[in-house]
């Protein structure tokens, strides 16, 4: 692979580490900033808003800027809101270095694609894609729990401040190595991006996202203060529960990418929402033993981003039966479905943890994941009852891309690419990937 691909991988790895790094900072940050824990929540929410709204109005608006420029441009956006959060006076400033964090990542991930798979031949087009998206994967496993583990011993600041460096790495990476000529895609208007949203077929796959997410981040976003004050785990410790989460994630996309190759996307998502949803409520009694919560994290994260295949896999067959011009765009807007879905999710749970109290978050987040099992059950039905004809789909560019020029293909290269499994043409996220 080319080393330009690599240092778009370091961009990705340093976007996923912002994103959920703040997951295990939330108790730290609530003392010094001295807010409630549901308004250090908020910052989840107001971060994942970011990333829906960067991604498909940004990308419109800049969409005739030279692919390079504008990839820099984005990473300075981030590594100055990094900066911002760094040197942020107080919960406000904050707020808005978060924002534009989420911005940056919203753009980042819909283009990111089409840079990568004009980097290599197109027969290499998934791997390079895999590549570049496993910055997400190994942000979870290994930047997370760092960041974590800084934030706890040296103050949720350096938290910031190092990932503000990995994003001066990555555009320096990206100034040496990534090309100055590149593909510019034929720019496409925001009306056009919004054209799936007219499709029922579309909102539905939308919904299961946006509800599936939304009932895990309930819990999810509030983890470390559950961990430390109701399982009784010392700090330290839920920065090594967050490297077991991050590890289970990892096997867990692998593992969902193979499920719905051998059962297809409906049948793949309803066994993960269930089991999504009983982990949450076994999380409910197990969240007192130190042990048996630690256990439970572990199968938690084999389900957390085990059903990113499966929706990724559905909203392109959706897209290809009833928005054949906007399959990409299609694809794009499921990513703002899940970042609208964590924005909700996080929201929500601030609310339980302020009227509630922090161990009710995993069983009301479950009930929110079964409500997403039903609008599975009910697209499968829909499926069932009004099957639609349609060709064979070439594999999209990436899960978080709103790509709008599709090049056209041979049918060599649709057969040859159709025999790429799932796990590998939709590489894990969160979010924005996860997004």
């Amino acid at each position: 692979m080319p080393i330009a691909l690599w240092a778009l991988t370091v961009s990705a790895f340093a976007i996923g580490t912002t994103e959920f790094v703040i997951v295990g900072l939330i108790p730290t940050m609530a003392a010094d900033l001295g807010v409630s824990l549901p308004s250090a929540g908020l910052l989840v929410s107001l971060y994942a808003l970011g990333v829906a709204i960067g991604a498909p109005v940004f990308t419109a608006l800049s969409g005739r800027w030279p692919r390079k420029q504008l990839l820099l441009a984005l990473m300075l956006l981030f590594t100055a809101g990094n900066l911002l959060a760094w040197l942020a006076p107080g919960y406000g400033a904050l707020v808005l270095a978060r924002v534009l964090t989420g911005l940056a990542h919203g753009v980042f991930f819909s283009i990111g694609s089409t840079i990568a798979t004009s980097l290599v031949p197109r027969e290499k087009a998934a791997s390079a894609i895999a590549t570049m998206f496993s910055g997400l994967t190994v942000a979870l496993v290994t930047g997370v729990p760092l960041g974590t583990f800084i934030g706890q011993h040296f103050g949720w600041r350096a938290t910031f401040l190092a990932v503000a460096a990995l994003g001066l790495i990555a555009f320096v990476a990206s100034l040496a190595f990534v090309p100055r000529k590149l593909a510019q895609p034929a720019p496409a208007s925001l009306l056009h991006q919004l054209e799936p949203l007219r499709q029922p077929r579309l909102l539905l796959v939308y919904a299961m996202t946006a509800v599936g997410y939304g009932g895990s981040f309930i819990a999810f976003t509030y983890l470390a203060p559950i961990l430390q004050q109701i399982s009784g785990i010392s700090a330290n410790g839920v920065s090594l529960v967050l490297l077991v989460y991050g590890i289970s994630v990892a096997v867990g996309n692998v593992w969902g990418g193979k499920l719905a190759d051998k059962r297809g996307p409906i049948g793949a998502l309803k066994l993960i929402f269930l089991g999504l949803a009983a982990v949450l409520f076994v999380l409910s009694v197990t969240a007192q033993s130190p042990i048996a919560a630690v256990l439970t994290v572990l199968a938690w994260g084999a389900f957390a981003f085990g059903n990113v295949p499966g929706l990724q896999v559905y909203v392109v067959q959706q897209a290809e039966a009833h928005a054949p011009k906007a399959v990409d765009v299609a694809s794009g807007l499921n990513i703002a479905a899940f970042n609208l879905g964590i924005a909700g999710g996080a929201w929500g749970g601030g609310l339980i943890v302020e009227r509630l109290g922090l161990i009710h978050t995993p069983w009301i987040g479950a009930i929110v994941v079964l409500g997403a099992f039903a609008l599975t059950v009910l697209a499968g039905r829909l499926d069932r009852r009004f099957p639609c004809r349609r060709a064979p789909p070439a594999p999209p560019r990436s899960p978080w891309a709103i790509d709008r020029a599709r090049p056209r293909t041979t049918p060599q290269e649709r057969a040859s690419a159709r025999t790429i499994p799932i796990s590998l043409r939709f590489p894990p996220t969160t979010s924005r990937s996860s997004s």
